[in-house]
């Protein structure tokens, strides 16, 4: 499920990949790269060897972790609380750029009010970081420098991703860290092309282009061309799809390029509604786990067997080239869409994924410049407004979208679903480097299983001389909504009172355990925590 980060309007990285040669420090939170997005892992890696910065913001002991200069192991869930920690620190001891504020923003007094309350004794009661660490991470991301933030789900993937987000966006403006080269704020997207989809406006509450559903002069654009009238409200978040099924509301689903039986939160619930709903359509590569479940399954073409584009997290529009035939009755998307189309009494005409494409350029002023020409030269990054523009490796560099950058305080907000005795540990997910998501593709590969052979909970050595739990033990995972058996291994990678595993693995479905909670504005769901009781499995 892919998650919408609000990050200045359009959720993607505000600087390019190639950028981080040129950043001297680098605040990583809620993201492991080296497991998460590699390639980008590896610059950092490499940002490090050549002496840039490192502060690395994270429950768990990663690579990078080990290797920063500043490690946070702060509680779970409490990301908001830091944030707004270290701008009270900032703008107590004078650190904040006045000239970047007061030039480029509005709305400051608003953060400056309510940065009051978060002293570093309040903030360290919160998160579990002691106060001189607060102090030595706000110095070093306020120093005078390219300082760039990088995060990932681990701040979107909870009913207060939004909150973190514009925490992020906030701390980025008061230090006047953004619209440089190095710097700036870098969400790391969840899957290959989310962001090609949400600029094509595959998102509830938006149009191609990020436009808004309000605007009668764009929707005119597109019924003009389209010949039809288009219905002017919202659509329904993917995450809210399962209880309008159950209510009725929806009787009919078609999902392609998406395995929400074993990859959406609370999947029991999800799995509920499939079996509910009337007539369920899925197209994909591979018979998923959801496509068992279908009416009717039409089979696609991967992206090795047709041509087209994809958009990556640093807003680079790239070609993919067809290089062999789809198998049997497969075709692309694009084709499979325009046939159902014509059999459903309009007759959407295409002739190539480039004809669409063109279309594309005419509707979404970002990508107006960029034609497959230029493509099969190098990948652009959007905006480009015309074909003699080189693209955009930086946004924001002198103003930005809507003119003046928005302060928008968040005040910190406790997770949903905190431990108790009944549920005494906190439980949460992340990647196995070997294995894609939920292994539809990667589980069929006799290589990768001896990379990345299962699912394994890391339990911290403390927790397991306390519950009886030994290296290898089968224990049972239980929160409010499910169980699921899993091996445990013992580590201090995880912290005291939190179990983390993987979410990879079909044969171990840990969302059957996971909070379906959503965040008021994206509709993310709390993937990243919930409470759970651990027992060692008898035998």
């Amino acid at each position: 499920m892919a998650s919408l980060a609000i990050t200045f309007g359009s959720g993607a990285m505000t600087n390019s990949i190639a950028d981080m040669s040129q950043t001297e420090l680098f605040l990583m939170i809620g993201s492991n790269p080296d497991t998460s997005h590699p390639t980008i892992g590896l610059r950092v890696h490499q940002a490090v060897d050549r002496g840039a910065k490192l502060i690395v913001v994270d429950p768990r002991k990663t690579q990078l972790a080990a290797r920063a200069d500043l490690w946070l192991r702060i509680q779970p869930g409490t990301d908001v609380a830091f944030l707004n920690g270290l701008m009270h620190i900032i703008l107590k001891e004078d650190l904040w750029d006045k000239k970047f504020v007061t030039e480029r923003t509005e709305d400051f007094d608003e953060v400056q009010r309510m940065m009051e309350k978060y002293t570093p004794a309040c903030v360290s009661e919160i998160t579990g970081l002691s106060e001189e660490e607060l102090h030595q991470c706000a110095r070093m991301y306020a120093a005078p420098g390219r300082h760039a933030i990088f995060h990932g789900m681990g701040i979107t993937h909870y009913s207060t991703g939004t909150d973190r987000v514009k925490s992020i966006a906030n701390l980025a403006m008061l230090c006047g860290k953004v619209g440089v080269a190095g710097g700036g704020c870098n969400p790391l997207r969840g899957q290959n092309n989310v962001q090609g989809a949400c600029d094509m406006g595959a998102l509830f509450n938006t149009l191609p282009g990020y436009g808004g559903l309000n605007d009668e002069e764009l929707f005119d654009k597109y019924e003009k061309l389209w010949k039809i009238k288009l219905p002017r409200r919202p659509g329904k978040p993917a995450t809210e799809v399962w209880e309008n099924i159950l209510k009725g509301d929806i009787r009919g689903l078609y999902v392609f390029g998406e395995d929400p039986a074993v990859a959406d939160t609370n999947i029991a619930h999800v799995q509920e509604a499939l079996d509910e709903v009337d007539f369920l359509v899925v197209q994909d590569i591979f018979l998923t786990d959801t496509a068992k479940m279908a009416d009717v399954v039409l089979p696609a073409a991967c992206f090795a067997e047709k041509d087209g584009t994809f958009a990556s997290t640093e807003r680079r529009v790239q070609r993919v080239r067809k290089a062999v035939e789809p198998p049997g009755e497969a075709k692309p998307d694009w084709q499979i869409f325009c046939e159902l189309s014509k059999k459903m009494g309009y007759d959407m005409e295409y002739a190539s994924a480039e004809e669409i494409f063109e279309e594309v350029r005419k509707l979404l002023p970002q990508y107006a410049g960029i034609t497959y020409k230029r493509l099969d030269e190098v990948g652009l990054q959007w905006p480009v407004p015309s074909e003699d523009h080189p693209g955009t490796p930086v946004l924001h560099t002198r103003t930005f979208t809507r003119g003046r950058g928005l302060f928008v305080a968040e005040d910190y907000i406790p997770p949903r679903e905190p431990a108790d005795e009944e549920y005494p540990m906190l439980f949460t997910t992340g990647r196995e480097y070997a294995r894609y998501n939920f292994s539809s593709m990667t589980g069929k590969t006799p290589e990768i299983d001896a990379l990345a052979p299962e699912c394994q909970a890391e339990i911290n050595p403390a927790d397991a001389a306390r519950l009886g739990i030994k290296e290898g033990s089968r224990v049972r995972i239980t929160s409010r909504r499910g169980s699921v058996e899993i091996k445990a291994t013992i580590t201090d990678r995880s912290q005291e009172g939190t179990v983390f595993t993987t979410y990879n693995y079909v044969d171990t479905p840990v969302n059957f355990l996971t909070l379906d909670a959503l965040d008021r504005l994206s509709r993310t769901p709390e993937y990243k925590l919930c409470a759970v009781r651990v027992e060692v499995v008898e035998g």
